[in-house]
């Protein structure tokens, strides 16, 4: 069953952020939430399995590797809450091992409802399994999902694909925070999180050679297009991909290739030869920094499994 919530963005508050974000005096930016359309998902999908882009593999492996591990910590938990659950091959692995002990409520959340109808798709088969997805924003999906939670039962919460990379430092620890806040003491978080690598093998898993990656970026572009009347040529903005060394980020952009104006709901916007438009970041990890992170949030980490050959750490969090 698929509940959509009013909270989703609007196509008012859409217009609205990309208004401010691209009426900066210096740095334009969008919310990187808005890739995330319907053809968003399906494009990072895709490249979840360019040979480039190794994270999804790395997590894969781990889950699989480690599925009764994890499931050995968790034989009280009765609901798993999955924040950003993409198309759920994933969270498969995590399902049918917990499955074993007892029956699960699975909620995924999503801000995009054709993610969560693949989602319910390929887990539809587990028996053992009931689905409840919600098609709202991470923190309020969380809280009404963690509602309907049965006497007894503890919560898994998943935050999968280092999402939390996404946030800045410091908003990556409060929204944790807020995770805890939600919750209750013994319940559990399984926070993935990308490791710091050699730029060789970084840079291009963000800027792939068949060009997939470009696309889904310039996407945000078109989604402007398509929901707020713009007229974007998407053949004048050029994907970037850069590592910043002090934040230890890749931040992806969208450079105009040339002086141009853009009209989007009557305003004009005007963007100057390489002029960039920051969409999206992916905080990098040391290897202890999300234990020392979580332990501020009021965690615990009780397990990390990492990955060789593309290094990512899987970490086991109980809320103190």
């Amino acid at each position: 069953m698929l509940i959509r919530d009013g909270a989703i963005q609007t196509v008012s508050s859409f217009a609205e952020d990309v208004r401010n974000g691209l009426g900066q005096s210096r740095q334009k930016e969008l919310p990187s939430k808005y890739l995330y359309d319907d053809v968003g998902s399906a494009l990072f999908e895709a490249i979840t399995r360019l040979p480039e882009y190794g994270l999804t593999r790395a997590e894969e492996r781990i889950l699989r590797q480690h599925s009764d591990d994890i499931a050995e910590h968790l034989t009280a938990h009765g609901m798993v809450v999955e924040l950003g659950s993409g198309s759920g091959q994933k969270t498969r692995q995590i399902l049918e091992a917990l499955a074993h002990h007892k029956s699960m409520t699975y909620c995924p959340i999503e801000i995009s409802s054709s993610a969560l109808v693949s989602c319910e798709r390929e887990l539809d088969d587990l028996a053992q399994v009931s689905i409840l997805g919600f098609e709202t924003e991470y923190l309020d999906g969380l809280s009404k999902a963690v509602a309907r939670r049965k006497p007894g039962d503890a919560v898994l919460v998943l935050f999968l694909g280092s999402s939390i990379g996404n946030f800045d430092r410091e908003p990556a620890e409060e929204f944790l925070r807020r995770i805890r806040q939600a919750i209750e003491p013994g319940d559990m978080l399984l926070l993935g999180t990308d490791l710091e690598k050699p730029l060789t093998q970084l840079i291009p898993a963000y800027d792939d050679s068949l060009g997939v990656t470009g696309t889904f970026n310039r996407n945000l572009l078109a989604r402007i297009n398509r929901e707020l009347g713009g007229d974007f040529d998407l053949s004048r903005f050029q994907h970037v991909a850069l590592y910043n060394a002090r934040e230890r980020r890749i931040e992806m952009h969208l450079r105009s290739t040339e002086t141009q104006t853009v009209c989007i709901e009557r305003a004009n916007f005007t963007f100057l030869c390489d002029e960039t438009i920051w969409t999206e970041s992916c905080h990098k990890f040391g290897r202890n920094e999300p234990a020392e992170m979580a332990k501020r949030a009021g965690f615990k980490c009780v397990e990390q499994w990492v990955d060789v050959e593309w290094p990512f750490a899987e970490n086991l969090l109980v809320a103190v």
